[in-house]
């Protein structure tokens, strides 16, 4: 087997911040409900020293995503998103004068989406050798998980997921080093600093705390580094509990309390957790219009993963992560708005993702040498590839009401729609006067390139890589048997002429 090239061999992580790069996807019609109360708070608190976000509500519009306490206007989200971004912000208006709604958009999302994503890339990269000691391999994996993923449309938004992903992960991976002796002791504080910030930009993330600190803890064998993390992991707690009782009168009311548009849904059971239902489960995984192993199937590489590894002795890594993955999906099962809005693949999740990549590293080091396997493999990655770039490189935001989707096939009724008109959002080729699907040609041959190129380098031969070709058709053609309901099919079109392609055509 070849080599792999240069660019695959040393310059991986930069190619894949050039993807995350290109594209900023901003579309201010669409007044995304999700961010821009993020970016009201950061410029609240560095313009107006205030976690009310009055000003930003009176001057940009008011968005679904809101709470209001005493007279005052509040994000409804955790705060963690937006107080990372706060210093970052803090200079560049120091320097040049508070910056424009948009610029702010850019800076809140390389700071609290791209930077950190290429940081648990790096960690990833040197932690999964465990798994799959090619570097061929891990190489494939991370990029299945850059590109192929939810990874790359919530790095590339200012949605919190990704970043709180980030910080449990990397507390993980952290923790996992000195358990093994590559780290020193006083890492345990980075540890604890992450594990306490995960919470504090995303409420859910704690759910991968319990099952990790039970695994961590098991896997030192000693009371001071545990000790060491949980000291660390109070000032992020005990902030977020502070930033509570100052916006909602109560250290534990969250802005879900108070929610000005989705208050039902949040206030039925324990923030708007009841009790799993079946249809949510299968919206949330299966579901053609946005299931977690529909959109991206290369995750099912992780149940026969779990297999190797159990066989292999890692019964309580194995353990851990079906835990984790138990305990994610209960929870979205069970929220009354398991749907959430405007979102490609199943959001609440995200943070889920990073610690099935052992298990998927396991399969695809097991299969490199057998090439019917390992060109399916391979065809379940291309296919998460083309929808999670398409979508980005379109509209990484597919529309959503509280009762399920509008468009119950959006990877032909908006992503192939829109690319159909030529219609494409922002990128730097089209800031710089190049329209329609030309803007976006460097960015999908590049992660075409770079993915096949891994593929090949991981081990896939001329058969295997016949075998991905099909088996992607295949599953992307499969996406035009959805939906097929003609009185949906009218609703989501008039919904598509009426909003979507004016937005991104903008």
């Amino acid at each position: 087997m070849p080599d792999a090239p240069p660019s695959l061999s040393r310059y991986w992580l930069v190619a894949i911040a050039a993807a995350y790069l290109y594209l900023f996807p901003y579309y201010p019609k669409l007044q995304s409900a999700n961010e821009l109360p993020r970016v009201y708070l950061v410029k609240a608190i560095v313009d107006d020293g205030t976690f009310a976000i009055d000003h930003g509500v009176a001057q940009y519009g008011k968005t679904s995503d809101l709470s209001r306490y005493a007279d005052h206007y509040y994000q409804n989200k955790a705060p963690g998103s937006s107080l990372v971004a706060v210093p970052v912000y803090a200079v560049v208006a120091k320097l040049c004068g508070p910056p424009s709604l948009a610029v702010t958009m850019w800076l809140c999302r390389v700071v609290t989406g791209i930077v950190p994503t290429l940081l648990l890339l790096w960690l990833l990269w040197g932690y999964l050798a465990r798994f799959a000691p090619d570097p061929a391999t891990r190489r494939l994996v991370l990029f299945a998980y850059a590109f192929g993923s939810m990874a790359f449309t919530y790095s590339i938004l200012y949605y919190g997921h990704q970043l709180a992903a980030v910080c449990i992960a990397g507390a993980w991976i952290l923790g996992e080093g000195v358990a093994d002796g590559t780290r020193r002791t006083r890492t345990m504080i980075a540890v604890g600093l992450l594990a306490g910030m995960a919470p504090l930009v995303d409420y859910q993330a704690a759910f991968a705390g319990v099952p990790l600190a039970i695994y961590l803890g098991l896997r030192l064998r000693a009371w001071r580094p545990f000790a060491i993390a949980s000291l660390a992991a109070l000032p992020p707690l005990g902030f977020l509990l502070f930033y509570q009782h100052a916006c909602f009168g109560s250290a534990f009311a969250t802005g879900y309390n108070y929610s000005t548009t989705f208050a039902g849904d949040h206030a039925a059971g324990f923030l708007g957790m009841t009790h799993p239902t079946w249809h949510a489960f299968v919206g949330v995984m299966v579901a053609p219009d946005n299931g977690f192993v529909v959109l991206a199937p290369w995750w099912l590489l992780a149940l026969p993963g779990g297999v190797i590894l159990w066989r292999r002795g890692e019964r309580a890594l194995v353990a851990t992560v079906l835990a984790i993955a138990v305990i994610f999906v209960l929870f979205v099962s069970s929220l009354a708005f398991w749907r959430a809005g405007w979102e490609v693949g199943p959001r609440y999740i995200v943070a889920l993702q990073p610690f099935l990549l052992p298990l998927v590293a396991a399969t695809l080091a097991e299969w490199r040498t057998r090439p019917v396997a390992f060109g399916l493999a391979c065809g379940l990655v291309a296919i998460g590839v083309v929808i999670y770039t398409l979508s980005s490189a379109t509209l990484p935001m597919w529309p959503a009401d509280s009762a399920g989707t509008n468009f119950k096939n959006p990877v032909f009724e908006v992503m192939f729609r829109l690319l159909g008109d030529h219609a494409v959002g922002p990128n730097v080729l089209r800031a710089l006067g190049v329209q329609g699907l030309a803007s976006i040609a460097p960015l999908v041959v590049g992660i075409a390139a770079l993915v096949g190129f891994a593929m090949r380098a991981a081990g896939a031969t001329r058969k295997a890589l016949m075998i991905s070709v099909v088996v992607a058709a295949a599953g992307i053609a499969a996406f035009s048997l959805a939906g097929r309901d003609p009185s949906a099919a009218r609703e989501a079109s008039a919904a598509y002429a009426r909003t979507l392609y004016p937005a991104v055509t903008q």
